[in-house]
This record gives structure tokens, C-alpha cells and sequence, in this order.
């Protein structure tokens, strides 16, 4: 998906803007960059890959190579950024969260004036950030040029740039899938994908824009280039999975809200009879963790970690390009708790089953290791759609999903019209789903948070929620 961070100071603030960046590493695993400005160097610019050891280590000390009042960093999961970009309102740097599903026409919409080129990738791609700034170009303003950009694009784009002079221009997906935060401090303004961001970097939270808002920033002022929406789809995905544990969206944290979905899933297993006979309640590490802490706490099952992962030098499971090499250190990074596997009744609350095949290891090792019963839960419903919207993943298809192969395998492409009923357990349709994903992947049960359960978790206006990847709706 990624993250992107900024701040316009009084002061160098290159070595804050590291720290600000490198709160968003859970969110991309692709690219890293940053660029800042000075007076006497103008722009200057680092980019990194790091698909193979963390942010923090290819930008350490970055302070002694970048100098400037003013900078901007991210993390990627799609494209190389930020860009340097010299035009007719000078030069930028720009940096974008999202996904353009129509580039290509966009791109050839655009190269049929007779006009322009661009950088080609592999696969004849163009950097999407590329896209922006050249639809950006098209307007006699920034913001007119943003909100232009905005209209031509099926899919999301959060924009932040980074102006010659230090400002500060941040822009928020025309429907507020994503955040983008504004905080403040006494000499430094500062825009953030994460608020506990710039929480640590001693900046207070002044507000959210809002849905297609675009903002000026200085170190002292912030300016209204242009008014945004209250209407809003931010994606529920952030509460569930994706967003860190102290992050607050539209007011809501996403630690207390896994935890209330714990207890909701949990409550609604206790009033339909199908809480199974349990020694030990316990989260898929990491962000089932505190959905798991939740449940726990409402069926009074005692709380327990059968396995660690161990981190220290394998971070990030899914970093090798080998599928081999992935699956092996996946296996490696799963060290038993014996005491709390061997003959125990277990249930493992996981933040969401995509694929399951990693779930599948994973309840394949409990049970080498002697358990007696391993019972799944999912803090979502079933994912029956890729994500058009965000780049959460580099699923092809939708029927890279767990959910959707095995509906189409039962109904071919009539199943399509029977999702609703998939995604319910009390359905006859619903039970066969569940009962099928048991048998081939040697769970003693399965149940998912329902879509209600889940969207009361979250608390806000269900309205202001994307649902999409659950019922194909936004």
C-alpha cells in the first residue's frame, strides 16, 4: 500500500522526517525515499530498495546526506518515489498512496496531443506518480491540476508535494480512502499517514482532511487550496489488518477496535451455541493478536502464545522472491510454546484468511508439534474481491482468493450471484464454504466475523466505510 510523511520547519528537519517514514514501514516493503530542499543546494534526493532489509537501515544517517527546512519521504508498494519534477510551477518533489487502474488509457489519452513522454518501466509501465504530475501540468494551478488528476483516475491517489520555497501542498483521495493528517508544532507543520507518526516527534494532532481537500503548508500556517467532502469511503481494512496498533482513522484506534471485534465475534459464537470446548485462546501474530485478546476476554477462555515468531532476523516472511525460500523461513520463524500445544484444545483468531496458505502451515505445525484441536477464526468475513482501490496486494484476480476458488469450483460463474450467501454461516451455501475450508485445511472449526459485527467494531458512520472486498461494494 504505503506511506508518506512531510514537514516544513524553521529548522533542518531531515532527521525527523526519517524517523516520521519509518513509523509507515508496516505498510510497503518495495521502495523507500526521500527528498528535501535547501537554499543552496535546492533538491536533493535518496531512493532505496528495500524488499530485503528495512527502511531505517538504507536511510541510516541520512542527515549527513540530505540538509534542508523542508522534506518528504515514503513507503512504497508500488512505484519508485518520490519524484523530482521540473515544470512550469517549478520544481517538486511528489510523492502519491494509491492505484491507478486506468494508466494506460490515461497515458494514451495524453500522448495523443502530440505532446510529452515518459519514462518507461518494465512491462512498458509508467510510474504512476509520473501520471499525476503530467496530469497535474495539464491546469493553470496546482490544485486545479490535483483535483483534474482526481476526475481522470478509476482507482485512489493521495498526493503530497514538496514546493521549492519549503511548502508543503498535501492532497487526500477524492473519497477519503486513505488518511492524510495534519500536525502541528511551535516551529513545523508536518503531514502524515499515521498519526502516532509525529506523535513521537513532538507535533500535535491538528485534523484530518477530508475527502478531496487539498491544504498549502507552511512551517506556521496551513491554507485551504481547496474545500474537501464530508462524504467519505475510508477502507475498513486499516482497523482489521493494515494500520499500526496506536494509529487513530476518523477518531477510531485501531488497537481498541480489535479488540471490540474480538468480543463482538466471540459473543455472537456464545448466543449461536458454536463456541467449541477451548484450553486456550490466541492470535495469528501479529495483528490477530489483539482481536484474539478481545475474544478471550469476552468468553473468559484463558489468553495464550502457543507460538512466537521469531523476528529478530526475519522480519518480513514474504521478502524472498523464492516461493521455496519464503515458505521455509516462514517455518523457521514459528517457534512452539510445547506446553501450550501439546494435548490442548486451541483457538487462533486471525486478522483476515486471503489466500490461507500461510494459515495452513501454520495449523499443520500446531499440529505436529501435538495439539489435540485447532479451531479458526477470521476477524473479517470472507474476501471475495481484490482490492480495486489501494495497492494492498498483488492479487491478479479475485480468484487468487481462498473464498472465490472454492465458489467457483462448486458453481462455476453462477456462484457469483450466490456470494452473499457464501459469506453467511447460516446458509446452506455458508456451511458448505466453511465445512470444505476445514477439511482441506485440517481445521477443527472455522467461523469469520460478520460484516455487521465487523462495521460495529469500527463504530463510525457505516456509510463512510469501503467494503468492497467483501461484497463488492464500496
Amino acid at each position: 500500500m504505503g506511506g508518506f510523511f512531510g514537514i516544513t520547519s524553521k529548522t533542518d528537519c531531515v532527521s525527523d522526517v526519517f524517523f516520521g517514514v519509518d513509523y509507515h514501514s508496516h505498510l510497503g516493503k518495495y521502495r523507500a525515499g526521500m527528498a528535501a530542499v535547501n537554499s543552496e543546494m535546492g533538491f536533493e534526493r535518496e531512493i532505496h530498495n528495500i524488499e530485503n532489509s528495512p527502511f531505517h537501515t538504507k536511510f541510516d544517517n541520512i542527515s549527513s546526506r540530505l540538509k534542508g527546512n523542508a522534506c518528504i519521504g515514503c513507503i512504497s508498494d508500488a512505484d519508485t518515489q518520490p519524484l523530482l519534477i521540473r515544470s512550469k510551477f517549478g520544481v517538486y518533489a511528489i510523492s502519491i498512496v494509491g492505484v491507478i487502474n486506468n494508466d494506460k488509457e490515461i497515458v494514451d489519452n495524453y500522448l495523443s496531443g502530440n505532446s510529452g513522454i515518459f519514462q518507461c518501466m518494465s512491462g512498458n509501465r509508467v510510474n504512476s506518480t509520473e501520471i499525476i504530475a503530467a496530469l497535474i501540468e495539464k491546469k493553470d494551478t496546482i490544485e486545479d491540476g490535483i483535483a483534474y488528476a482526481a476526475s481522470l483516475i478509476d482507482g485512489s491517489a493521495s498526493i503530497l508535494l514538496l514546493m521549492q520555497d519549503g511548502r508543503l501542498i498535501a492532497a487526500r483521495d477524492k473519497m477519503g480512502r486513505l488518511p492524510v493528517i495534519i500536525g502541528k508544532r511551535e516551529d513545523a507543520m508536518c503531514v502524515s499517514f499515521e498519526s502516532f507518526a509525529f506523535e513521537k516527534l513532538d507535533f500535535e494532532f491538528e485534523r484530518e482532511l477530508k475527502s478531496g481537500e487539498i491544504v498549502e503548508l507552511t512551517h506556521s500556517n496551513i491554507k485551504i487550496l481547496k474545500e474537501g467532502s464530508d462524504k467519505c469511503k475510508i477502507c475498513a481494512f486499516l482497523w482489521t489488518y493494515y494500520g499500526f496498533p496506536n494509529a487513530n482513522y476518523e477518531g477510531v484506534n485501531v488497537e481498541m477496535m480489535r479488540m471490540k471485534n474480538g468480543a463482538i465475534l466471540a459473543k455472537n459464537e456464545e448466543k449461536n451455541g458454536t463456541m467449541p470446548k477451548l484450553d486456550y485462546v490466541s492470535g495469528v501474530p501479529d495483528s490477530g493478536t489483539p482481536h484474539a485478546i478481545g475474544y478471550a476476554n469476552e468468553c473468559k477462555i484463558k489468553f495464550a502464545r502457543p507460538f512466537i515468531k521469531y523476528t529478530p532476523a526475519w522480519a518480513r516472511s514474504f521478502i524472498p522472491s523464492n516461493r521455496e525460500e519464503r515458505n521455509k523461513i516462514a517455518k523457521m520463524k514459528q517457534v512452539p510454546v510445547n506446553e501450550l500445544i501439546k494435548d490442548k484444545d486451541l483457538l487462533f483468531v486471525d486478522d483476515s484468511i486471503v489466500r490461507g496458505t500461510q494459515l495452513g502451515e501454520t495449523v499443520d505445525f500446531l499440529y505436529s508439534s501435538g495439539a489435540r484441536s485447532v479451531h479458526i477464526r477470521s476477524a473479517c468475513p470472507p474476501i471475495m474481491y481484490s482490492c480495486k482501490y489501494l495497492n494492498f496486494a498483488r492479487n491478479n484476480s479475485d480468484m487468487d482468493l481462498l473464498a472465490r476458488q472454492l465458489i467457483f469450483e462448486f458453481e462455476g460463474e453462477e456462484g457469483v450471484k450466490h456470494i452473499d450467501e457464501y459469506a453467511d454461516t447460516n446458509t446452506e451455501r455458508g456451511k458448505k464454504l466453511r465445512r470444505v475450508i476445514c477439511e482441506r485445511m485440517h481445521f477443527d472449526s472455522l467461523e469469520y466475523q460478520s460484516l455487521e459485527g465487523m462495521l460495529e467494531a469500527i463504530g463510525i458512520d457505516r456509510n463512510k466505510i469501503c467494503t468492497y472486498c467483501w461484497n463488492g461494494k464500496e
